[in-house]
């Protein structure tokens, strides 16, 4: 797509103080801001990328288009139906940039977190075939840790970033940051490992819960659960650590 270009501005885990002076820099370059509508439930994400943009670009001019979200099938093959779903993004995102976005201008999304871990945003521009940039942003991960004040590794040890699909299958070894869990798998390790858990991270409604499995478990299922159904929707990570 030439003459088009696009910035993948990271706007941090929820908290508009995480902006980093270089994301700052590149919403002030942007003309056009593509944003995912997810529905009625998810309006509060995209008012904060508006709150955002509203404090930190120093000109007006600029204006969102907003982009409807394809359905994921939840049935059969996991990886086939993400594919499917990337790609039916990718069609809407390609028609989108050449309709919305004028040759020469520049055009961005503002990814949640840091547009390396768990965003499809990359992969789906790639299809696309237009040209970007990426700007790093404070993950949930970061924010998880600071939040807790916790180191995020044991001395001289390294540190797993998997999901809740992956910590049921293969179990908890060392430590483990765990993401996109939807089913608290943590309830299946062991009582005695340490548990590290924040939701709506950097937000007004961050929640943050520390203790042993065996003790808190059942607690962060419950608070999980009336989170997502006061909100319509939950963000939320945690760090595992095993007993020694």
């Amino acid at each position: 797509m030439s003459h088009r270009h696009i910035h993948v501005i990271g706007i941090g885990a929820g908290d508009p103080d995480y902006l980093t002076v270089q994301a700052i820099e590149a919403l002030n370059d942007t003309q056009v801001f593509f944003a995912a509508d997810k529905g009625s439930a998810k309006t509060d994400l995209l008012a904060l990328r508006r709150e955002i943009c509203a404090r930190f670009i120093r000109e007006p001019g600029y204006r969102f288009v907003e982009l409807p979200d394809p359905a994921r099938s939840v049935e059969g093959d996991y990886r086939a139906a993400v594919s499917d779903w990337h790609a039916a993004r990718a069609r809407l995102w390609s028609a989108a940039i050449a309709a919305e976005l004028a040759p020469g201008d520049v055009g961005a999304f503002l990814a949640w977190g840091d547009p390396s871990l768990y965003d499809s945003t990359l992969r789906i521009l790639d299809m696309v075939g237009v040209g970007y940039d990426v700007i790093p942003g404070i993950t949930a991960v970061q924010a998880l840790t600071a939040r807790h004040r916790i180191p995020l590794n044991d001395v001289g040890e390294p540190v797993l970033i998997t999901t809740g699909r992956q910590l049921r299958a293969h179990g908890l070894t060392g430590s483990a940051v765990v993401m996109l869990d939807g089913d608290c798998s943590f309830l299946g390790c062991p009582a005695d490992a340490r548990i590290w858990w924040g939701a709506y991270l950097g937000t007004a409604d961050e929640l943050l819960v520390a203790g042993t499995v065996g003790a808190v478990g059942e607690r962060i299922a419950s608070l999980r659960a009336e989170a997502r159904a006061r909100h319509g929707w939950i963000m939320d990570t945690y760090l595992l650590r095993a007993a020694e």
